[in-house]
């Protein structure tokens, strides 16, 4: 009897693997599926957007228009290099910002958690800084640090560090008090237990933060570009809209809407793929 029941209980031969088995391959599937959904709800939301107000063609372009504008047109080669240049530009900028800021909230992040008492120095001013609005801060900064990338740097560190810290230290602090009673008992010091124990539990919000730094680091790129460094697509899209050059100024937004949310799939795949190495897939 138990022998048929595990002959009944095995998959026939041929049928699809259960889920279970292939999480990464499900879990890529689905953030690729998820942001296909979202850019084909975006993509009608602004069409439908056009109709519904009857924006006037010259000011409003639909997503036919931007195609025209980056495909079909006779310039449009020329303005593609154009904002291949300036894209490139501004990703390096957002790649600075999002490196600082990230690292400057895992290391404030592990002083928190590690020493009680710094959390009153440390939480209240990141949170100063992320109420202040940018473009007050943005003239103090460019007299302080001057108008390269030590300001964008800042900027986007404004940006990304409080939400960052906030996620990564509720992660740090995750770890069960069995697990942090079980390193101490084998001689660990509180290092240890933040090394092996913490922080592969927080791992889940580290890449939760690492989620919310990605736009927040473009968005800090875009106001530095604009308010300090005159580059890039930030400074362009300011340039090209007092120019009255509609249809630049709505395929530059475009370009860099679809690579930011193109930079968030890719985030999210490398967390899907790293919470699957590491046994949490279904925590991501």
């Amino acid at each position: 009897m138990s022998a048929d029941l595990l002959l009944t209980d095995r998959p026939a031969a041929g049928a699809p693997a259960p889920r279970g088995r292939h999480p990464l391959l499900f879990a890529a599937l689905r953030t690729v599926g998820t942001m296909g959904l979202v850019l084909v709800a975006v993509v009608a939301l602004w069409a439908a957007a056009l109709w519904v107000f009857d924006v006037s063609p010259y000011v409003g372009k639909g997503p036919l228009d931007v195609v025209d504008i980056l495909v079909v047109d006779e310039d449009a080669p020329a303005l593609r290099a154009e904002i291949a240049g300036l894209l490139g530009r501004t990703l390096l900028d957002a790649g600075v910002g999002f490196a600082a800021g990230m690292l400057v909230a895992m290391l404030l992040a592990a002083v928190v958690v590690r020493f009680r008492t710094a959390e009153s120095a440390v939480m209240p001013v990141a949170l100063v800084l992320q109420t202040v609005p940018l473009i007050a801060l943005a003239p103090m900064l460019i007299l302080l640090v001057g108008r390269g990338y030590p300001t964008v740097a800042l900027m986007s560190t404004i940006v990304v560090l409080f939400p960052a810290l906030v996620t990564i230290v509720v992660g740090l602090r995750s770890v069960s008090p069995q697990m942090r009673d079980l390193v101490v008992v084998y001689g660990g010091s509180p290092m240890t237990v933040l090394r092996t124990v913490a922080l592969p539990s927080a791992l889940p919000a580290l890449f939760a933060s690492v989620r919310i730094a990605v736009p927040g680091s473009m968005t800090g790129a875009l106001l530095a570009e604009w308010l300090a460094t005159g580059k890039g697509i930030g400074y362009a899209v300011v340039s090209a809209a007092a120019r009255s050059q509609i249809g630049k100024v709505w395929a530059l937004v475009v370009v860099i809407t679809v690579v930011s949310l193109l930079l968030y799939l890719l985030a999210q795949l490398v967390e899907a793929a790293v919470l699957s190495r590491f046994g949490q897939a279904d925590r991501a």
